[in-house]
């Protein structure tokens, strides 16, 4: 399953170290995160509850950049 979120993240670089960080996630296959349209594209292993690994990815990315923020 895939789905896009909006982020607020401040630069190219922080937003290339969240889609890293998402990426190492676990229940994620797979990320991207696109700074100039501040949104993160998210595809979920099967079966994985996509709250519970989205408040693991956010945790993640807020290690990377602490102001950076997703909607859910």
């Amino acid at each position: 399953m895939k789905k896009t979120y909006k982020i607020e993240v401040d630069c190219a670089n922080c937003a290339n170290l969240m889609e890293d960080a998402a990426r190492k996630t676990a229940g994620v296959q797979n990320a991207t995160v696109n700074f100039m349209t501040q949104k993160m594209i998210v595809e979920f292993n099967e079966g994985q509850e996509t709250g519970k690994v989205m408040h693991d990815v956010l945790k993640a990315c807020k290690k990377v950049e602490p102001d950076c923020e997703i909607f859910m």
